[in-house]
């Protein structure tokens, strides 16, 4: 019970310091931390398949279109000035500190041998028939509201192509 108390301090830690910050890397950084925590609190809970789900889809693949997000904004040399100022080694302590807690429980867990104190085990074929049973209301909900978000960035970034396809 105590790893899932230590996890939770870093989830809540790491997402109060990403939106606090105000530069973008940093709070992607913050971001990233946040979203492995909750994967191992996925983990301890039991729901080994959210947790995968979790690390992969989320820490790993929406990140990488952060980044590229964040690239793309970049406003020429004195941005890049910039950003140097901000890489200074001491902005890495924070994320690499919870980082460390998170290894830490990790290597703990799999030193027990799965004997921390886990949920029940939930395989994908649950989480299907749950998602698509009871929630499909709100499975079709999120499928909307994300079309609508892909509808809305395409808008919001075709006046930029033309003006870039006009140069």
């Amino acid at each position: 019970m105590t790893l899932f108390y230590i996890t939770s301090a870093v989830a809540v830690s790491a997402t109060v310091m990403m939106i606090t910050r105000l530069n973008a890397v940093h709070g992607l950084l913050y971001l990233i931390l946040s979203l492995l925590a909750v994967g191992v609190l996925f983990f301890l809970l039991g729901a080994h398949f959210a947790a995968v789900l979790e690390v992969i889809i989320y820490a790993g693949a929406i990140m990488v279109l952060f980044v590229f997000v964040i690239m793309m904004l970049n406003q020429g040399q004195k941005t890049i000035e910039q950003e140097r100022a901000w890489l200074q080694p001491g902005i890495w302590i924070g994320p690499s500190l919870l980082a460390l807690i998170l290894f830490i429980e990790m290597l703990v867990i799999v030193v027990l041998d799965g004997g921390a104190e886990t949920g029940h085990v939930v395989n994908a074929k649950q989480v299907g028939i749950a998602l698509y049973g009871p929630y499909l209301l709100t499975v079709e909900l999120a499928s909307i509201l994300l079309l609508a978000g892909l509808v809305g960035a395409y808008h919001l970034a075709k006046p930029i192509i033309k003006i870039e396809g006009k140069s």
